[in-house]
């Protein structure tokens, strides 16, 4: 016992008075702990030696039969099953007469007892008695009095001594080094959770410290001694063993005379490497950075080398069919770690190349088999072998004479890579522990991984939805500029319900259209989806504003109670200079006048959100000009919790009319002046449109008596517009065409002239409307049909073309694009 007392030096002024004159000691303990049904439930290192009997055949026996502990013996006619105890001296309280009874209190005690194999030992022991929660009901430590009379064999009167030493208790005010021994005495427990150790010591500290009492006034406290070195000289201990090992010669003496105490140093070294480990990685879901912190964790600790190789899908976030890789499949070289100097490994092998593996490689059997691969010593021949897959690059001198771990990151039974892990050739070899070792750190990197690897997986699908289901506007409709902004949400990933869109309809008028369904999510944007996709095909049928969202509200009430949705939809006729115009409960779209630069929220009626049914709709006509521009918007914008909603509207007007140079820019400029307030959680959509109009010159229009003779008439009428326009290029193929629809429109209508308009804008646009509701189909005309052919020159001449259907009948269009000037 290195205990340092200062019994043989003159007492203190103190002893006379019942203070400790002594410092902390070491000494080596055995550590029991008993469960509440008198079995043994933790044999520690310390007590097989000290009683002479294996944890195995000690863990679940009952400790009567085990611990020489008053009052927890057999009868005395009774063999206890290893060993007999004889010359119990006690003191202090016993325990009560069976393990069973309920102890309040500590004991301790020395013991005489026989050992098999040996002779016979003398025991100090302290038994703590354990209340609470856990299923522990004793905690004994022991010692052996062998190392205190060597330790006392150098005085002149050390047997004297010896003998005066008993077991015994002290709270900790009562000596000196008690907050030492408060720090070491979680030691000596047994590997238990945080909130089990915390109890266990709690109660330890207030029954009191294990002592050794060498008279009335001297107390020592213990510190207990695991009698494992240090983990450096473990370390280097254990390194040494390996190497002996490897190199086949005997195993020093003094790595092979404690081997329990050196593999229980191993493991915990290996399982405190573990945990931290686990601690690095997976910090965030981001998949590059989890990759970098799975390499950079085991370099240099571990190995001095980590290559991370991940399949072609993995590092594309994309899903891969289930079953075992091929030689056919792509693997990505992700990271790439080391202790070699800056460039070595980089120019011979960078990271982001994609190779396949040939089946004989290592590589290949681990992530076909899914099982660590352990190279000891990779040789000549391996080596060659291995560099033979880098084509004009010499791997060899890199990897010869090195040991080799290979180990699969996989999770849920599929390997999405693997990880190289090479040493040194002075280091110890990967031996079995460090296969086990890897194989529990590729499974935990692997999970991380995986987690990154869907997250980013889903991500991409929720992105990729999303996009999906907004349109690709252009930037220029019949008389009109848009430009447009999604920002998907900040709470729950990047699917949501705001949606955009425009819609050409007859009379080169363009129906714009914002909404936002209520929540969050795939649900959200699945309805999103479909009220769009329901807004499309009802405006192509040219129903006006009120009526649109009349039909849009039943469809939400058929799909289901849930779908409630806001939405504001409006037509803009460029010739008329008007906006038609109604509201379902969405925050009012702000008008910027281009003669002054004012802006205002327009005045709508706010009708109730899409859903609720049973609501009228009403539509109203704004006035606009030339250069006024027209700002839609979702409340993800303009709403902040906490704050009014007229603030965020306040600030969409003010920013809205401030001047930009482009649509872009005054989109760009709206975004920032609202989103740096911070607090915004929703998804925005964010339309833009400026009203160019169009002029009366740009416009010829006219009516048409249902009768054949008047076809011959409107061809002479476009071309000579054409001619005036300076469009006589298109003049052949637009009368041709003109022709074809005047005729079609002649032959069906009813009472009513037929209408003939052609618009010049960004294209030629020709519309031919007539009273009849029945719409034209594109046929296939036989050699011998006389009808079916006008729609299908129409179809191959024109850039575009269509049919729709208005109130009083349907308008066939085309659009011919204007010659380059």
């Amino acid at each position: 016992m290195e205990r340092g007392t200062e019994r043989d030096a003159p007492p203190s002024p103190a002893a006379g008075n019942g203070a400790p004159t002594g410092h902390a000691g070491r000494i080596p303990l055995a550590v029991v702990v008993v469960g509440r049904d008198g079995l043994v439930s933790h044999w520690s290192t310390g007590a097989r030696r000290l009683f002479g009997v294996p944890k195995d055949e000690a863990i679940g026996h009952p400790a009567v039969d085990l611990l020489p502990v008053s009052g927890a013996l057999p009868d005395e006619d009774e063999t206890p099953l290893y060993g007999t105890y004889a010359d119990y001296d006690g003191l202090g309280p016993d325990l009560e007469s069976s393990l069973g009874g309920r102890l309040s209190y500590p004991a301790a005690g020395r013991a005489r007892l026989t050992v098999p194999e040996r002779d016979r030992v003398d025991v100090l022991w302290w038994a703590y008695p354990l209340v609470g929660p856990g299923s522990e009901r004793l905690l004994v430590l022991a010692a052996d009095t062998a190392g205190l009379r060597r330790d006392e064999a150098d005085g002149a009167d050390g047997d004297m001594a010896f003998e005066r030493i008993a077991p015994g208790f002290a709270l900790h005010t009562d000596f000196p080094g008690a907050e030492e021994l408060a720090r070491r005495l979680p030691e000596i427990l047994p590997s238990m959770s945080v909130d089990e150790s915390a109890r266990i010591v709690a109660q330890v500290l207030e029954l009191g410290y294990p002592v050794l009492e060498f008279s009335q006034n001297d107390r020592v406290p213990v510190t207990p001694d695991w009698g494992v070195p240090r983990r450096a000289e473990r370390r280097a201990r254990r390194e040494r063993a390996a190497r002996a090992v490897a190199e086949g010669l005997p195993v020093p003496q003094d790595t092979a005379d404690d081997g329990e105490d050196l593999e229980y140093a191993a493991v915990r070294e290996h399982l405190e490497f573990l945990n931290e480990v686990s601690g690095r990685i997976g910090t965030s879901l981001d998949l590059s950075r989890t990759i970098i912190e799975v390499s950079k964790a085991v370099v240099p600790r571990f190995t001095d080398v980590a290559g991370t190789y991940l399949r072609e899908q993995v590092v594309a976030g994309e899903g891969f069919p289930e079953g075992v890789p091929d030689t056919t499949t792509m693997w990505h070289r992700v990271a790439l770690e080391h202790t070699d100097e800056p460039g070595r490994w980089d120019d011979v092998v960078p990271v982001g190349e994609a190779m396949p593996f040939p089946a004989h490689t290592p590589f290949f059997q681990c992530m076909t088999s899914g099982e660590p691969v352990l190279v000891p010593r990779i040789s000549e021949e391996m080596g060659h072998a291995i560099a033979a897959q880098f084509e004009k690059r010499d791997i060899r001198p890199l990897i010869t004479g090195r040991s080799m771990l290979v180990v699969p990151l996989k999770a849920r039974n599929v390997v999405l890579g693997f990880m190289i892990l090479l040493r040194h050739p002075e280091r110890p070899v990967f031996n079995d522990m460090d296969r086990v070792t890897g194989a529990e750190l590729a499974a935990r990197a692997g999970l991380v991984l995986d987690n990154a690897r869907m997250y980013t997986y889903q991500e991409s699908v929720a992105e990729t939805l999303q996009d999906s289901m907004l349109p690709h506007i252009p930037p220029r409709m019949a008389g009109c500029d848009i430009a447009t902004r999604y920002l998907p949400g900040t709470l729950l990933g990047r699917v949501g319900g705001d949606w955009f869109d425009s819609v050409k309809l007859p009379g080169a008028r363009t129906a714009l259209v914002v909404g936002d369904v209520m929540g969050h999510g795939l649900n959200s944007a699945a309805m999103m989806g479909q009220l769009r996709t329901a807004v499309q095909t009802m405006a192509a049928l040219d129903l006006p504003p009120a009526q649109l969202l009349r039909n849009l509200d039943d469809l939400a009430q058929r799909l289901g109670d849930n779908y409630l949705a806001t939405c504001v939809y409006a037509v803009y006729d460029p010739i008329a200079s008007e906006l038609h115009i109604a509201n379902a409960g969405h925050i009012p779209p702000v008008l910027v006048r281009a003669e002054d630069g004012h802006s205002e929220l327009l005045d709508l009626p706010t009708g109730a959100p899409i859903g609720v049914g049973g609501v009228p709709f009403e539509a109203v006509r704004v006035r606009v000009e030339p250069g006024d521009r027209l700002v839609m918007c979702t409340d993800g914008l303009v709403e902040v919790r906490g704050e009014d909603i007229g603030v965020g509207l306040a600030t969409l007007s003010e920013s809205a009319a401030h001047p930009a140079a482009s649509m872009d820019d005054a989109c760009d400029s709206i975004i920032r002046a609202l989103n740096t307030r911070g607090g915004r959680k929703d998804d925005v959509a964010l339309l833009m449109a400026r009203l160019n109009g169009i002029e009366a010159d740009d416009v010829a229009e006219w009516r048409i008596t249902p009768d054949p003779v008047e076809v011959p008439r409107a061809r002479a009428a476009v071309r000579e517009q054409l001619h005036d326009w300076g469009l006589a290029k298109l003049a052949d193929h637009a009368e041709l065409m003109v022709s074809e629809l005047v005729t079609n429109a002649v032959r069906h209508s009813h009472s009513r002239p037929v209408e003939l308009r052609l618009v010049r804008g960004d294209t030629l646009l020709c519309e031919v409307e007539d009273d009849d509701h029945e719409l034209p189909t594109l046929l296939n005309a036989g050699p011998t049909d006389e009808f079916g052919r006008g729609l299908r020159v129409v179809s191959t001449l024109a850039r575009e073309w269509g049919t729709s259907r208005t109130k009083a009948g349907k308008t066939v269009w085309f659009e011919l694009t204007l010659p380059r000037r």
